[in-house]
């Protein structure tokens, strides 16, 4: 593997650690809010 290819797989991982960071946080998010509402009905 050259350089280039290490350098991209490299980027690749920190964008793929960041999207699943995100996506954790929204889920979290969606669960309090569906917490917030069963009770309240």
């Amino acid at each position: 593997m050259s350089a280039n290819e290490l350098k991209r797989v490299k980027e690749l991982e920190a964008e793929n650690s960041r999207l699943r960071r995100m996506y954790a946080d929204l889920a979290l998010e969606n669960a309090a809010i569906k917490d917030v509402l069963s009770r309240k009905l």
